[in-house]
């Protein structure tokens, strides 16, 4: 109990007076004066000492409540050793025109894709994320901005609001990042038709209904500006729709399965001057574009301990189809070709982790198009015509998983993408340091 400086003399006062009414004599007044003296320094300063303390224990309660508002910070180190019979120089895939970041990681040791990640709760509004990537680009080092987003927390009955720049819900594999793939590469399907991954910049509506069977609606308005949209817009230049249905069977078993659509007009997309088969023109596509994908996902783990034992099967497949115009920039006179075009490709893969640290996978995967056009040399030139073959790629792989904060692995791909079967190995590691959530289903 803090006693003030007046307390303090009117408890003193009182003493006094019953000290003489008490009829001491004034060596024993004196004494006693003295006593009580002693006693009243010793509260004032047992006083001073609780003051200093609370204003200790305020502040670090400020400091904590300040620093609950720090964003949490999480880095994923990734890094590879990659081995080819064949020139990765010289990849190619008939009849797809490859953009976006497409193509074979260098060989040697690489960066990989690292990620810095930034993310928390605004308020109790909204949350908000922000990732940036480092990975080598043609011998250098590239820092660039993968996403930026808010998402809603509060919005009710369901509603989710999500904008900024973001992976696009098609599919199923497109919305994880690539340390939370189960293969070191993308599918033959996604290279062919999104670059490997498709981001853009927009605005996301998703609906969750409150029923026992899991139902997700979503739909996703886009800039336009990312392959394989790749055109300048004003407004909308792609947008998205998409539906997933999932449940649980018993408690070892649980299913997702999704369908999606993708479509973009007036389009204007550059793909990239990968080199076809050694030719290196640069093709120029305008006209219109549309995507449909179908997925699958089984899951599953003896009492729903996923710790110990787990097996996963995955599926999706899509089909592109595109009409308009197919320029060669690099052609003296310009060369023009119309174009009516239909991709579509599959991939199947398992994934059984029979012990607590050790997992093995397997896949399969292979893509077929129907490209035609007024000038079969223009598609030629640009990588579109297949001369019959078909691509396809079979791979294995085995991780060791020490904690679920670092991963070794090592993959076998037989790609048979273009006419001479290559032999592809890959050695890499997966590290994650700081806060990092929960991967999606």
């Amino acid at each position: 109990m803090k006693i003030s400086f007046l307390q303090s003399s009117v408890i003193c006062v009182l003493c006094a007076q019953s000290i003489v009414a008490a009829g001491a004599t004034d060596e024993e007044l004196n004494k006693q004066l003295e006593t009580l003296e002693q006693r009243l320094v010793a509260v004032e300063k047992q006083a001073e000492d609780n003051s200093e303390n609370a204003l200790s224990v305020k502040q670090s309660a400020h400091q904590a409540s300040s620093n609950s508002f720090n964003p949490a910070i999480s880095v994923i180190l990734e890094g590879v050793y990659a081995s080819y019979k064949n020139d990765p120089e010289n990849y190619e895939l008939p009849g797809y025109a490859l953009g976006g970041e497409a193509g074979l990681a260098p060989e040697g040791f690489s960066l990989g894709h690292s990620e810095i990640i930034l993310s928390n709760n605004i308020d109790d509004k909204f949350y908000g994320q922000f990732t940036l990537a480092i990975a080598d680009h043609d011998g250098e080092t590239v820092v660039e901005l993968e996403e930026a987003f808010f998402e809603t927390l509060s919005l009710g009955y369901g509603f989710t609001v999500r904008g900024g720049r973001f992976y696009s819900g098609i599919g199923y594999l497109n919305q994880q990042h690539q340390h939370a793939w189960d293969f070191y590469d993308a599918p033959l399907i996604y290279r062919g038709l999104f670059g490997e991954q498709y981001l853009d910049d927009g605005l996301r509506m998703s609906y969750v209904a409150p029923t026992d069977l899991y139902l997700e609606l979503g739909t996703e308005v886009f800039a336009g500006g990312k392959y394989p949209a790749g055109g300048k817009h004003s407004g909308t230049g792609s947008w998205t729709a998409f539906l997933n249905v999932g449940g649980d069977v018993g408690v070892s078993h649980s299913w997702q399965s999704g369908v999606s659509y993708w479509s973009a007009d007036n389009i204007e997309r550059e793909y990239g001057g990968h080199d076809h088969g050694g030719v290196g023109e640069v093709p120029l596509f305008e006209g219109d574009s549309d995507i449909v994908g179908f997925n699958a996902v089984y899951k599953w783990a003896p009492n729903g301990n996923y710790l110990d034992q787990n097996v996963k099967l995955q599926f999706e497949y899509f089909s592109r189809d595109e009409q308009g115009a197919l320029t060669l920039l690099n052609s003296s006179p310009l060369e023009t070709s119309t174009l009516n075009s239909r991709q579509d490709g599959w991939y199947a893969q398992a994934v059984w982790q029979f012990v607590r640290t050790w997992s093995v996978g397997v896949r399969y995967d292979m893509v077929d198009s129907d490209n035609t056009g007024s000038d079969d040399s223009v598609l030629g030139e640009a990588g579109l015509l297949t001369a019959g073959h078909m691509p396809e790629r079979a791979s294995l792989m085995a991780e060791w998983m020490p904690s679920e904060y670092s991963r070794i692995r090592v993959q076998y791909n037989r790609d048979d993408s273009y006419q001479k079967t290559d032999d592809q190995v890959y050695l890499q590691y997966t590290f994650s340091m700081g806060a990092h959530g929960a991967h999606q289903y």
